[in-house]
């Protein structure tokens, strides 16, 4: 009788606190630079940045993404939304000196697969323009060209 009540407490204590896949225990970037340096090569980076949550022109460019799920996806595409009142000095000061982001204003960025800049905005992207631009990158004709 005792082993059965070793073996459920056993099991419970499993399912309370299961153990962590790779996926889970792997390390998040903590900063802009550390996410553009994970991400180069694997996936382009979208970064929104507003000034504030409630920025009207990033909730617009939330909504405008929003609809645009499969095709964001389909373009290996990360949205990251940066807010400046939370950000670190050294992330705004990242975004200002390597990323041309004004501090008081509305921007999407687009980070190519190379790790480079390839557009820049100071109102809502449609999306549309987003992907006509990242369609004519080298990179994305290659990935539509092996795509069956």
């Amino acid at each position: 009788m005792r082993s059965a009540f070793a073996y459920i407490g056993l099991l419970a204590a499993f399912l309370m606190n299961p153990v962590p896949t790779p996926a889970q225990t792997a390390p998040k970037p903590t900063s802009v630079a550390a996410l553009l340096k994970a991400s180069r090569w694997q996936q382009r980076v979208l970064l929104l940045y507003a000034p504030t949550a409630t920025d009207p022109a990033l909730l617009r460019q939330q909504e405008l993404l929003r609809a645009a799920g499969p095709e964001l996806e389909a373009r290996q595409l990360l949205v990251r939304e940066l807010v400046g009142s939370m950000l670190s000095a050294a992330d705004a000061r990242y975004l200002a000196q390597q990323l041309g982001v004004a501090p008081g204003g509305f921007a999407v960025v687009l980070i190519g697969k190379d790790g480079g800049v390839k557009k820049r905005a100071t109102q809502p992207l449609p999306p549309a323009s987003l992907f006509a631009t990242i369609d004519a990158m080298p990179m994305r004709r290659q990935e539509m060209r092996q795509q069956p």
